[in-house]
């Protein structure tokens, strides 16, 4: 497919400059953009609803990503109403996470929100190792995080996404130009809490947000 191509978009195409834009992509790629990090501000009131008397929350970016400052700020205004200011915390290497986690430990931070970068994402069992060690209850934005041990996840539904990519690639080898194929945004999104990880924690979660989970790991 070198002249009809698609692609499952794990970035903002845009940003990556993949595509001119997202209603009319032009050239041979088009897909699904997976970027999700409007729903930080749903992620931090997940937080919010399991430790409602949590007063000092963090976001973990990677700065050399395209999308830290927007996450950050989205998440700044969203925690303003909560709290009184989020903590952000850097890094775009291994040690750098590790650094991180541990300079959170030791600020006393009540939660922290993971944001959502193939970064931490290829390295999610040592960022839930990390969240563990220092007990911090953290929200990630895949449900794989939480199939290896996150706390909670609420992110897109990937295999919806699969799905929805498959059926575009059936338009295309039909004939159908890439090029005029929007870029379709996610369309179902998907809470995960592992509840084991939360007993390891002491917390318990409240029926309320459990009865709002898609998945329930015990």
């Amino acid at each position: 497919m070198s002249t009809k191509s698609i692609t499952y978009a794990g970035g903002d195409p845009i940003q990556y400059g993949l595509v001119a834009n997202f209603n009319r992509p032009g050239g041979n790629i088009t897909g699904i953009n997976d970027i999700s990090g409007d729903l930080g501000p749903k992620r931090l009131g997940l937080l919010r609803d399991l430790l409602p008397t949590a007063s000092r929350f963090a976001i973990l970016v990677n700065p050399t990503g395209p999308i830290a400052e927007s996450s950050v700020a989205q998440a700044r205004a969203a925690v303003s109403t909560i709290a009184p200011a989020i903590e952000v915390v850097r890094a775009s290497t291994s040690r750098e996470i590790d650094v991180a986690f541990a300079g959170l430990a030791q600020s006393r931070i009540d939660a922290v929100l993971v944001d959502n970068v193939t970064l931490f994402f290829s390295r999610r069992v040592h960022v839930v190792s990390l969240a563990m060690y220092h007990r911090l209850p953290a929200i990630y934005a895949q449900r794989e995080y939480a199939d290896v041990g996150g706390l909670m996840s609420y992110g897109s539904d990937f295999a919806d996404q699969q799905r929805r990519a498959g059926i575009y690639a059936g338009r295309i080898l039909k004939g159908e130009k890439p090029a005029d194929l929007p870029v379709q945004a996610p369309s179902k999104y998907e809470l995960a809490i592992n509840l084991k990880t939360a007993k390891t924690l002491g917390l318990t979660v409240p029926p309320s947000l459990l009865a709002r989970a898609d998945e329930v790991i015990e």
